[in-house]
């Protein structure tokens, strides 16, 4: 399927998955708004796609940490367009470390507000665009990590807080916004492996039962998810852990 009439956004697409989606929902002929903490990592991407001939594509700066920089990110894109159809919450600093002495209290602080406070924000002023649109969805990457009882990663408390504090808030959203049309879809992977899309290891990359999970299964799955019919709310994906 092609996505040529769609607009989509997507948050921390400087680099691996966001990258991965920006790269392929493009490719599928998407207009893409790209996000990344610093202007510089979007704007590479950016550049990369103009250069495979996708010249809808946008850059801007958005630190999920600071709901000034995310309004300006919304307001960013509402200079280009009055809509948006999919928005894609993929932003999230991961923590890693068991050992909950092991991160500072400011990596604390900026691990949950970006993968949960940053999350609330983006959705909330992104709302108004979504509510404009004949299709709106509401992707967001959660992790096994938001999954209750998880305990496989080595991710530090505070990612599972975030991830956790993630997936209560796109459960809650998932049914307040149905009435207004608005579908809510988490996914949650394992980790996982994100081949870069623009390699020849992309078409190669073994996915069979026994490997662990690709990046290009799971944009099979969201691509799969935004082009059902409007009464199929596909609320979550989980995934088995190899």
């Amino acid at each position: 399927m092609r996505f040529d009439d769609y607009r989509v956004v997507i948050t921390a697409a400087g680099r691996d998955f966001g990258r991965t989606l920006a790269i392929r929902l493009a490719d599928l002929g998407a207009e893409v708004f790209l996000s990344a903490r610093g202007l510089a990592a979007a704007e590479r991407v950016r550049d990369e796609l103009r250069a495979r001939g996708h010249r809808q594509v946008h850059a801007f700066a958005c630190d999920l940490t600071d709901p000034a920089s995310i309004r300006d990110f919304a307001s960013g894109v509402t200079q280009h367009t009055d809509r948006v159809d999919i928005l894609i919450n993929n932003g999230s600093r991961y923590l890693e470390g068991p050992d909950l002495q092991s991160a500072s209290d400011a990596d604390v602080v900026d691990t949950i507000a970006s993968g949960a406070t940053g999350t609330v924000l983006t959705v909330k002023n992104f709302l108004p665009l979504l509510l404009n649109s004949d299709k709106p969805d509401v992707v967001t990457m959660v992790s096994a990590c938001g999954t209750a009882g998880h305990h496989r990663s080595d991710a530090h408390d505070a990612f599972y807080a975030a991830k956790n504090a993630q997936a209560g808030f796109t459960e809650i959203l998932s049914k307040r916004l149905r009435p207004q049309g608005v579908r809510v879809i988490s996914l949650y992977p394992p980790d996982f492996d994100n081949t870069d899309p623009l390699s020849e290891e992309w078409n190669s990359t073994p996915r069979e039962a026994k490997d662990a999970l690709t990046a290009q299964s799971l944009v099979d799955c969201i691509l799969f998810a935004v082009t059902q019919p409007r009464d199929c709310f596909i609320k979550a994906f989980h995934f088995e852990q190899v």
